[in-house]
């Protein structure tokens, strides 16, 4: 299932709470609705299915529906760039770190690749 960031409010008690559309197959969708069960809630404005959590996890998604049924984000993107970030270490695992962010948060802030160099033929280079 894929979610997308809708909006945030702070609750009652003071959290922020984050909200998500649900979408995806018919069955995922079904199981969506078994997993929430009573906490299953609906826009009434766009008909779509909602999740609400206090942790953001960008501004896109996904779901998944545990073997025990409860509802859970994704987040083995953002542990893999945690891993990679990790495993490199000192500058150049910050800058992983920062542009796997940039990229999960869907921020678009994300370094540009740089275009590779190209390589002069032979007939360019001459007899060497």
């Amino acid at each position: 299932m894929n979610v997308k960031f809708k909006n945030s409010y702070r609750s009652a008690k003071g959290n922020t709470v984050f909200r998500y559309a649900v979408s995806g197959t018919a069955t995922q969708l079904e199981s969506y609705k078994t997993a929430q069960g009573e906490n299953h809630r609906i826009d009434d404005a766009t008909g779509e299915p909602i999740w609400f959590t206090t942790r953001f996890i960008g501004t896109t998604g996904k779901l998944i529906v545990t073997s025990k049924g409860n509802i859970v984000p994704d987040m083995s993107a953002y542990e893999q760039a945690k891993s990679l970030s990790e495993q490199f270490g000192g500058n150049f695992g910050a800058e992983i770190a920062k542009l796997a962010a940039a990229q999960l948060l869907g921020t678009g802030n994300s370094a540009p690749v740089a275009a590779p160099a190209s390589v002069p033929t032979s007939k360019e280079l001459g007899d060497m």
